[in-house]
């Protein structure tokens, strides 16, 4: 699977590698890459780690700058600029890009990725992360690999301790099949609402809960209104990243390697500074009040047997063939796991 790595220079007043300042002359490829998330998380802390690595492997020649925040327009702006070319990179969560290429909404399925980590990664780089990778090709973009960026959890205002506490909740989804079905087959309902619309449609009891990662939970206060937190780990939060094909291409291909490389190689501290950063979410929504309990491995069993099937049936009927192949390369991967 692909991997990248690249130059960290000043931008609109983020500096992003002092590896490169190193009396470096001007980079033979400059690669602008554009994302959605802040300096201070996970994402950009370690865009700025391949940043210098890049530019360190490359002596300068390949220089990222990064645009956080959405400096560049929305997702689907960056998506479409690096379709175009206007712009080199994105990295993009997947959940963003379902409309884009249907076959990427595999990742919506709850309970695809194994909790340890390292398995976890077995199945992003192997065929199954190669073939959703691949996927892109026919949407005008490379895609050069995938990126952990957390799990979802549940919290609502009714208890949610067990499988059967979920019967006749309402829960608010984003716009996705595959996550209507996965609700329904608890035997809740789910609600498409806009994630700007979810604080107040929690407060107003619109909704009875919602699942996101514990540092959004955190960060978007949405434990003000809610009394109970399931820590079910049950939805990956995965990243794609993004090049523009005739950009990739111009690359030598001992620079493509070594991009791909970075990003890899900050796997381990990617997952690490996200495993803190939930922690600490953890601890303060437990101090703020609200029931927090952690499924066992025989209950993610016993949700995974409940939801796994009905959300892949909801995939399938979306995505078709190329959805079907894609089933067919995890389901195999994941039994192999096991062996």
């Amino acid at each position: 699977m692909g991997r990248m790595r690249g130059l960290a220079a000043p931008v609109l007043g983020v500096v992003a590698g002092a590896a490169f300042a190193a009396g470096a002359l001007a980079a033979d490829y400059t690669v602008k890459i554009g994302h959605l998330e802040s300096t201070a998380q996970s994402r950009h802390i370690h865009l700025e780690m391949v940043a210098d690595l890049v530019a360190e492997r490359t002596e300068g020649a390949v220089e990222f700058q990064i645009f956080p925040q959405g400096q560049l327009g929305s997702q689907r702006e960056m998506t479409e600029g690096v379709q175009l070319g206007t712009l080199e990179a994105t990295v993009s969560p997947a959940a963003f890009l379902g409309g884009f290429n249907p076959a990427v909404s595999v990742l919506d399925i709850p309970f695809l990725l194994p909790d340890d980590d390292a398995q976890a990664q077995a199945l992003r780089e192997g065929p199954f992360g190669q073939a959703l990778c691949e996927s892109f090709n026919s949407r005008g973009v490379t895609c050069i690999g995938l990126w952990p960026n957390g799990r979802k959890s549940f919290t609502s205002n009714k208890p949610i301790a067990s499988l059967e506490d979920f019967a006749g909740q309402k829960f608010r989804v984003m716009d996705s099949s595959i996550l209507i079905e996965q609700f329904r087959a608890l035997g809740a309902s789910a609600v498409a609402l806009p994630f700007g619309e979810l604080y107040t449609a929690l407060q107003t009891g619109v909704v009875d809960g919602e699942e996101n990662p514990l540092d959004t939970i955190r960060n978007m206060k949405f434990y003000e209104v809610q009394d109970h937190m399931l820590v079910s780990d049950h939805g990956a939060m995965e990243d794609v990243i993004l090049f523009n094909p005739a950009f990739w291409q111009s690359l030598p291909e001992e620079y493509r390697d070594i991009i791909t490389g970075a990003f890899e190689e900050v796997i381990p501290d990617l997952i690490a500074h996200k495993a803190a950063a939930v922690a600490d979410a953890r601890k303060a929504i437990e101090e703020a009040g609200l029931e927090v309990t952690e499924l066992t491995p025989e209950q993610k069993a016993a949700f995974r047997e409940a939801m796994y099937p009905a959300a892949r049936d909801a995939y399938l009927a979306r995505a078709g063939d190329e959805g079907a192949a894609l089933i067919s390369a995890y389901e195999a991967a994941y039994k192999a796991l096991d062996n």
